[in-house]
């Protein structure tokens, strides 16, 4: 089965074909660059590097969340269109897993974080068990002090990856001195390759049209809209 694997959640660009286990080619873009403009181009660009055309795919996987707003909105819409399109499947992983499942044969807890603005981040806690991850807190916008208080007394090793880590070395050394911050720069980034990975052995998306990416938060201008609006008027989307 030939998968590709996309991945707009955050800063990183990265977009990558797989064929069953064998990896054809990927791209990994780690510079600020509008992901509107440089998405489409690069998987054009990938697919004739391995001269294949997109219709040759049999299922797209997307990282549907949590991240940046309008990165997710970017490329869960171009996946949308292109499963819609092309008449392919489409999946939609955890952007956090997709960053944990880089660091392979880590023993104990493993804590991707991206950073959420004043003190809060997304993260979730997997641990490697018979070689997949198990979850052992799903993926969740919480405050870091919640973050610590869940980590707190466990007698397991504590990892923590994602490029957003450093933003918060000095709490980390502060609550938990004996957790660890990675230093591999390429496990902190999202891979394509992993994401199509990931998502070939999932089922795929039931409703491709009103498939959404999992923001897990919603943007600060929605909750302002929400200050004077009830639930149960309109919704903002459909406001806006």
């Amino acid at each position: 089965m030939i998968t590709l694997g996309i991945d707009t959640a955050n800063q990183t660009l990265a977009v990558g074909v797989i064929d069953d286990n064998h990896i054809l080619g990927q791209v990994q873009i780690n510079v600020k660059k509008n992901h509107s403009i440089s998405l489409m181009p690069t998987i054009d660009q990938l697919f004739s590097a391995i001269q294949l055309t997109p219709d040759a795919v049999d299922r797209i996987v997307v990282s549907a969340g949590p991240g940046s707003y309008t990165g997710l909105r970017i490329g869960v819409t171009t996946a949308k269109t292109l499963a819609y399109t092309l008449k392919k499947e489409l999946v939609g992983v955890s952007s956090l897993k997709a960053i944990a499942t880089n660091c392979s044969g880590i023993e104990g807890l493993i804590v991707p974080i991206f950073d959420a603005r004043r003190k809060n981040v997304y993260s979730a806690i997997y641990r490697q068990k018979n070689g997949d991850l198990e979850t052992v807190l799903a993926d969740t916008h919480i405050s870091l002090a919640e973050l610590f208080d869940h980590l707190k007394g466990s007698n397991e090793s504590i990892l923590f990856v994602g490029e957003d880590c450093q933003k918060f070395s000095a709490e980390i050394a502060e609550n938990l001195p004996e957790a660890t911050i990675n230093r591999l720069a390429e496990w902190n980034i999202p891979n394509g390759a992993t994401i199509a990975k990931m998502g070939a052995a999932d089922d795929p998306v039931e409703d491709i049209q009103n498939f959404l990416p999992r923001y897990l938060k919603k943007v600060e201008a929605e909750e302002k809209w929400l200050e004077t609006h009830s639930p149960g008027e309109e919704s903002y989307v459909e406001k806006i």
